[in-house]
């Protein structure tokens, strides 16, 4: 069988990988970490969201940027020590300001046909994940940014989402947990959340079953040309550098998040993923009293950059923020702590003693779309730099890459007889 290897056991790669072993494939996934999803899968927001489709690249993001960089509590905050990637990367996002529109149009595109297929794998595999089906809805507290909110209303209207204004009235009404005062809002009624962690872990216990291979705790040292294919030096967690062992695949799939440009050079290639680092809260619920007066509905703030998401009926995850601070990975209180202040103001009746924080690194190319498809040479795939929307389109870009890599490699391989 045509073997191919999986570098990254997030989401893209879980499903990357659930989707080749549905073609056939032989598949091997390799992960740093002793478990699946344990990095920037673990505990995003929660949110399945093609509202959240509009791509960043405007100037009002740029001048706000920079508004903010001197407070420290600011939802996008740049650390202004300057760095060749950063900046290189910046000077990318600037110029695709003027691919906005049609980015923002295939972005919406892309999450609705992520969503089905997500759906569909959840529903073969009995994967259960905190599923709720209730929709989401942005609110807006003045009217100049619901104003604003309009003309992104119309480019997802036209990428084929269902999303509708709403009065301060008919906000209380879709979630009447809700203490602030609002001009208007937004509200999807098809979209949906989950615990991204348990929906992965669970998709790559189904890709076990079905014969993917999961290396764990091995660390990715080296993707070269090798005989008929790639040979991949990996070393387990633990032993001394130069203990290297080798898989050899007839290709190999690059999902790796914030490494994916490391491999890439590897191999040639020039992908500028950029990690943008977020943060979020799971408030413990309790009691019934704080159960009571969580939010089942989604919500996102426009104006702080927070969403929330119910996860079962003792957990709510609160997230949001972008840092702009390499691969720092700390989780600092000053970030931490406008999430808690924010959901005391939204839900004061939420008892907030029990929060986990953590943070997360993004992967984000510069015109917020992923890289999925061919690299250069033959034999080399890429999955990666989904940036906020990671969960929200791995559905559709698995498919994807698992079609272009059926374009180049059969899943079963034809043996010659050997001349006389």
């Amino acid at each position: 069988m045509t073997h191919i290897a999986v570098i990254g056991a997030g989401i893209t790669g879980v499903t990357t990988a659930y989707a080749l072993a549905q073609r056939g494939y032989r598949v091997t996934v390799l992960d740093r970490q002793r478990y699946a999803a344990m990095e920037t899968s673990f505990a995003n927001g929660g949110q399945l969201s093609a509202c959240n489709a509009e791509v960043w690249n405007k100037l009002s993001t740029v001048m706000q940027g920079l508004r903010w960089m001197m407070r420290r509590d600011a939802p996008l905050l740049m650390n202004p020590k300057p760095s060749w990637h950063k900046l290189s990367w910046m000077a990318a996002f600037v110029r695709e300001i003027a691919h906005y529109r049609e980015n923002t149009v295939e972005t919406v595109r892309l999450a609705l046909k992520a969503r089905e297929a997500l759906f569909a794998m959840a529903e073969a595999e009995g994967i259960d994940f905190d599923l709720k089906t209730r929709g989401i809805l942005h609110f807006y507290r003045d009217q100049a940014s619901f104003e604003k909110a309009t003309g992104v209303n119309a480019l997802l209207r036209e990428g084929g989402l269902e999303r509708y204004a709403v009065t301060p009235e008919e906000i209380r009404a879709i979630e009447p947990t809700l203490a602030g005062t609002y001009h208007g809002g937004f509200f999807t009624p098809s979209d949906a959340t989950g615990d991204i962690h348990k929906f992965t872990r669970g998709l790559a216990s189904a890709c076990a079953r079905r014969g993917v291979r999961f290396v764990q705790d091995a660390s990715v040292e080296t993707i070269a040309p090798g005989e008929g294919g790639y040979d991949i030096g990996w070393r387990a967690a633990g032993h001394p550098a130069g203990d290297t062992q080798v898989l050899q695949a007839d290709a190999v799939v690059i999902c790796a998040g914030c490494a994916s440009r490391h491999f890439a050079a590897m191999l040639g290639d020039r992908v500028n993923v950029y990690p943008v680092k977020g943060y979020s809260i799971t408030v413990n619920l309790l009691t019934p009293e704080a159960q009571k007066a969580a939010p089942e509905v989604s919500i996102l703030d426009e104006a702080a950059k927070i969403v929330t998401s119910r996860l079962g009926d003792e957990r709510l995850r609160v997230a949001g923020t972008a840092e702009f601070n390499g691969f720092n990975r700390d989780i600092r209180h000053d970030r931490i702590q406008p999430l808690v202040d924010w959901t005391r103001e939204q839900f004061p009746l939420v008892d907030t003693d029990r929060v986990v924080a953590w943070s997360g690194l993004r992967p984000m190319l510069p015109n917020m779309l992923p890289k999925v498809g061919r690299g250069r040479r033959p034999g080399v795939f890429y999955n990666t730099g989904h940036g906020h929307l990671g969960w929200t389109l791995s559905g559709a870009t698995a498919e994807i890459v698992a079609g272009a890599i059926a374009a180049e490699h059969a899943p079963e391989r034809t043996i010659l007889p050997l001349a006389a």
